[in-house]
């Protein structure tokens, strides 16, 4: 085992292939960790075999835990190194450790503080200990993979203002190349992520402002082809969410009306599917037959459901 690093002990596991990689600014690496406390037999704190996902860390994004960039940038691909930590170097653990759980379990946006949990507690039990009581750990990598910048997608948190105004129009174009091929989930991700990215350009800007204008603007033919793949998902709400904010900013928008008349019929919402496809015929009379074929569906569905319920109250035999 070889110090490498003040207050860390490296022992290769698993040699690894190629040379060691040069880490510059947006790299990223790929890999499954092991945190074990030094007591015996180990007692595990964290661990991503299990769970089938390697964790991603991308380089110069300013990581809590240092100590782990170092650690990986001495590996080489296909490596598996075990790193034994002082305390000293670690006292950032804790704290990562929480933040990976909660995102682990869906619960970034949980408050701080919770009916019996303390001020000072991270609300894991063995985490809390570790502040109470600070002790060397042992971290074991398995270096994956090593993406450099320009290799791999970036999320559009990873992006300038300018990258993400560049990746606006081919978010869009694979959204509608995957819809094209009636990968309807999978667009709707591609619209969703540049919506994403405008939200993050308009924060910037100045509500009203001919920038956020044409910012905002950009968004109604997202929203509306998102919307559009989650109708024949069959996942209603969301489309009256995002065909609503269509026609907050366009009054006038047959296709916003008529997706959300569809899904305001598909829940049984007969009032404001009417009202929807009133409001389509009015903008667009035209579409008359189109209409008139959507609203054919809905009052069918419903006089079957209202048989059925006959049918079930006349087999109970409530009236005499």
């Amino acid at each position: 085992m070889s110090i490498w690093e003040p207050g860390v002990k490296k022992r290769v596991l698993y040699a690894g292939t190629g040379d060691v990689v040069d880490y510059q600014e947006g790299t990223k690496a790929f890999f499954h960790y092991e945190v074990c406390k030094l007591d015996e037999p180990p007692t595990v704190l964290d661990e991503t075999r299990s769970q089938g996902k390697p964790m991603e860390l991308i380089f110069g994004k300013k990581f809590k835990l240092e100590i782990w960039e170092k650690c990986l940038m001495s590996m080489r691909v296909g490596e598996v190194a075990e790193f034994i930590c002082e305390p000293k170097v670690v006292a950032q653990y804790p704290i990562v450790a929480r933040s990976l759980r909660d995102i682990k379990e869906g619960k970034q946006d949980r408050p701080r503080h919770c009916c019996g949990m303390s001020d000072n507690s991270l609300g894991y039990a063995d985490l809390d200990d570790l502040v109470r009581h600070p002790q060397p750990l042992a971290f074991i990598f398995e270096l994956l993979k090593v993406e450099r910048k320009g290799e791999y997608s970036q999320e559009a948190w990873q992006m300038t203002p300018e990258e993400k105004k560049a990746a606006l129009p081919r978010l869009q174009e694979e959204g509608n190349n995957l819809y094209k091929l009636k990968q309807y989930s999978q667009a709707a991700d591609k619209y969703a992520e540049a919506l994403g990215c405008i939200e993050q350009l308009l924060i910037i800007e100045k509500p009203g402002d001919p920038e956020w204008v044409e910012l905002d603007t950009r968004k109604i033919p997202l929203l509306l082809n998102y919307s559009q793949c989650k109708l024949i998902l069959g996942d209603y709400y969301p489309v009256i969410e995002h065909t609503t904010a269509v026609i907050n900013r366009d009054e006038n928008n047959v296709k916003a009306y008529f997706r959300r008349g569809k899904a305001h019929a598909a829940i049984w919402d007969q009032r404001e599917a009417q009202a929807d496809f009133a409001k389509v015929l009015e903008l667009d009379p035209t579409l008359k037959g189109a209409v008139k074929k959507e609203l054919k569906v809905l009052e069918d569905r419903i006089k079957d459901s209202e048989k059925d319920e006959w049918e079930k109250l006349k087999g109970k035999n409530v009236f005499g």
